[in-house]
């Protein structure tokens, strides 16, 4: 199947997931902060991630080196690097990973 549906869920408080697409290789997931200071809590993963900033305004840390992005900006985050964000202004992050996110099936 190409095309399949997934629901939007709730991650942590203001922000809502949706995985958008998948396979047992990478996942590809939007993340909706829905209001300044929704915080994505310090975390680390064996995936490594690519973040896209589709819109909005975000303060990132990722393996102690704090900075900030905007809509259009995209970076990667490293296997087991320790990450978080706080929303500055609303918005959606793009989130790939490799390989899939098993946990947000």
């Amino acid at each position: 199947m190409f095309l399949k549906s997934y629901p939007e869920v709730d991650a942590d408080p203001g922000i809502r997931r949706q995985v958008l697409s998948q396979n047992e290789a990478l996942m590809v997931v939007a993340f909706r902060f829905q209001e300044a200071g929704a915080e994505g809590k310090l975390h680390s993963h064996l995936h490594v991630q690519s973040t896209y900033v589709e819109s909005g305004r975000f303060r990132f840390s990722v393996g102690g080196e704090a900075f900030e992005v905007g809509t259009g900006d995209s970076f990667v985050i490293p296997s087991g690097a320790t990450h978080g964000c706080v929303c500055l202004e609303p918005g959606t992050l793009i989130d790939t990973f490799s390989p899939r996110r098993d946990d947000f099936l």
